[in-house]
């Protein structure tokens, strides 16, 4: 796996009947706000090790990661859980792991949970990047769909590690899910938007549909297709850090 400052802490949590591996680059290197520490959440069926190469190159803060049930090192679930209910697993997690604040990452399918959980624990986050992502789940995300993808195919990039059942209780939780209603409700929160100009899986649309949601969100295109994040993760990395590390003050200004 690649490595940010040395291999990953890897935990697993038990949290209300799941059984989740969790990774941790950085552990404890926190207290400012340029050192939040940063959850990233991953499409439908890709796991932690699929997300290494983006992690690695994000430096100057704890980064930490989860394998949804059914997906790398973590064993299905038993039942199905809805979007709520894994939002609050996720909160749980960083509870554990001492995070009060956090900023989130999120991709394709994790881009929603991202924005559920923003909506569901306000206050708790910091700034928010959203990335090939939607705030109407009509589709599962990177999926299947993104084995067509034109970057996946030229690099090679293995991205489904997840089980059949885990696929189907992915797809499940976000389906009839939107965010639409109570997007213009984190005004306050820093947004950015991130799409694929190739993008085929998630179009332009529901990044633009986002940005208007939120007022004050900053929507970008950058080069690539659905697995930007991944093809392209030095210049991703990049862009996500100076958001993160932006002082408030340009970042009011910004939008």
């Amino acid at each position: 796996m690649s490595r940010i400052s040395g291999r990953p802490a890897i935990s697993t949590q038990h949290v209300y009947g799941l059984t989740l591996r969790v990774a941790r680059w950085r552990a404890g290197q926190s207290g400012s706000a340029s050192a939040t520490p940063l959850l990233f959440l991953n499409g439908i069926g890709a796991d932690l090790a699929a997300a290494a190469p983006l992690l690695a190159q994000l430096h100057g803060r704890e980064v930490w990661t989860l394998d949804m049930p059914g997906v790398g090192g973590s064993p299905d679930a038993l039942l199905p859980y809805g979007a709520p209910t894994i939002a609050a697993v996720v909160m749980e997690i960083a509870d554990r792991l001492g995070h009060q604040i956090i900023d989130i990452a999120g991709f394709s399918w994790g881009g929603a949970l991202a924005q559920q959980i923003a909506i569901q624990f306000p206050g708790r986050v910091r700034r928010l990047v959203l990335m090939a992502t939607t705030p109407v789940m009509g589709a599962p995300g990177i999926g299947w769909g993104a084995l067509f993808d034109d970057d996946m195919q030229a690099s090679g990039l293995k991205i489904q590690t997840a089980t059949p059942l885990g696929i189907a209780y992915q797809t499940a939780a976000m389906a009839g899910w939107t965010s639409a209603a109570y997007l213009p409700g984190l005004k306050a929160l820093p947004t950015l938007v991130l799409i694929g100009e190739r993008d085929g899986v998630m179009p332009a649309c529901y990044g633009q549909m986002l940005a208007s949601l939120i007022d004050g969100a900053v929507l970008e295109v950058v080069p690539g297709s659905h697995l930007f994040p991944f093809t392209h993760a030095a210049a991703i990395a990049a862009r996500i850090s100076a958001f993160l590390d932006q002082p408030a003050a340009e970042q009011q200004a910004a939008a």
